[in-house]
């Protein structure tokens, strides 16, 4: 008897998973050793920036007052009477037409409130003109403008790019509170797979699943353990299944959930008493994506196919992934664009269309062949068209909805 399956939709399984998804716990690293983790801790400035009122240009510090009346009939001249550069600081006190010559970075010396960009002079014996009146605070970086003293700079939960690098050594952050990464474990299955080194036997495909869910993975900075590939054979299966989920916090299948004689995870899943979040989304490619808890350890069975899987990974396991990282913003990206070509294909299910986001232009249109086998399509897209099920359909210059995945080569390049 064929289990029965419910589909339900795409954003209750994504929540279902993301319940129970826990942090890792925090450990402390070296702030340059730090890249790719997630701050578990508020990163605070421990002093102003800027620290003082500094020049944002190479110029004349003057007193604005000075300046009025100046115009390309009536310039206004200055005398010189100091030079500063960045890490100096200049002991005049300016009054009437006095000027400090003063780099970027320097600190505004006592009396002046303006600064004025080299070009916006002509120099003359012992100083410069103007022909045209200065503001008080006119190119001026105030103290504090891009934070104070005590501020929250970087919250807890962003992952830790190299700006935030920057950060964590501008305020002296030498070592910084992570979470650990979760690890995974890889296993693709089904007889008819081979890998790339092995001869291609009628009825055999490669295993391109196992090579494309861990370079998702390692992207993300997450280490993967790639088990071998295992036929149609359900205890030593479900062996290798109950290692992997011993020793790595998430178990990532391919193949093997459907309902066909030899797609034995379920019952692997059963027989693990693990609990299943969901066996059946409504959604194409990859309705019969699979996820399954045990002990804060998750298990998901994706499709064999390798849109559907690919899907499946983006939807699913990227979030949860993202949570237990302790990253703060754990959902996919999701834009509006203009389709830039009709797609007419009725569905009953969401669908997701691997496609061509032009971020210049923010049309997409498909980026190939569609079915949930090809794999082509996968490597020439950079998101995927969310098209809502129930639909006859839709037509070129139609505002859809765009999962965000990946910078295509073509805009790479930028």
């Amino acid at each position: 008897m064929l289990e029965k399956r419910t589909p339900i939709p795409v954003t209750e399984a994504i929540d279902k998973c993301l319940q129970h998804a826990k942090y890792k716990i925090v450990t402390n690293k070296y702030y340059t050793d730090s890249l790719g983790y997630t701050l578990a801790e508020d990163i605070i400035a421990t002093y102003d920036i800027p620290m003082f009122d500094k020049s944002p240009y190479d110029g004349f510090a003057i007193v604005s007052e000075a300046s009025e009346g100046a115009s390309g009939d009536a310039r206004k001249a200055f005398k010189v009477i100091d030079h500063i550069g960045a890490g100096h600081v200049s002991d005049a006190q300016l009054k009437d037409n006095e000027a400090v010559r003063i780099m970027t970075g320097a600190p505004i010396p006592e009396g002046a409130d303006a600064v004025v960009m080299l070009e916006q002079t002509s120099l003359i014996e012992k100083g410069f003109t103007l022909r045209k009146p200065f503001t008080p605070g006119e190119n001026i970086s105030r103290q504090g403008e891009e934070c104070k003293q005590g501020e929250v700079v970087i919250p807890k939960g962003t992952q830790i790019t190299a700006g935030v690098i920057a950060v964590l050594a501008t305020f002296s952050y030498e070592y910084v509170n992570v979470y650990h990464k979760p690890t995974v474990a890889l296993i693709a299955t089904g007889s008819e797979l081979v890998e790339m080194n092995e001869s291609l036997a009628p009825g055999k495909i490669r295993n391109s699943n196992g090579p494309m869910i861990a370079s998702l993975c390692k992207a993300m900075g997450i280490k993967v353990k790639d088990y071998r590939v295992h036929g149609d054979d359900f205890d030593a299966l479900y062996e290798v299944v109950r290692d992997a989920l011993d020793a790595h916090d998430i178990v990532i299948t391919t193949g093997g959930v459907s309902v066909g004689d030899f797609d034995f995870m379920p019952e692997i899943y059963n027989k693990l008493s693990a609990e299943v979040l969901f066996n059946k989304v409504a959604m194409r490619p990859g309705s019969v994506t699979t996820v399954a808890v045990s002990h804060d350890k998750f298990l998901f069975g994706l499709s064999g196919n390798p849109s559907a899987c690919y899907t499946g990974f983006e939807l699913y396991t990227k979030p949860v992934l993202r949570k237990m990282m302790g990253q703060s913003e754990v959902y996919p990206t999701v834009v509006k664009a203009t389709l830039a070509e009709d797609f007419t294909k009725a569905n009953p299910f969401t669908r997701f269309i691997r496609a061509d986001l032009d971020y210049r232009n923010m049309t997409v249109a498909p980026s190939g062949f569609n079915k949930s086998n090809a794999v082509i399509a996968i490597a020439k897209s950079n998101s995927m068209i969310v098209l809502p099920g129930g639909t006859r359909g839709f037509k070129q210059g139609d505002t859809v909805d765009v999962l965000l995945t990946e910078l295509s080569c073509e805009d790479s390049s930028w």
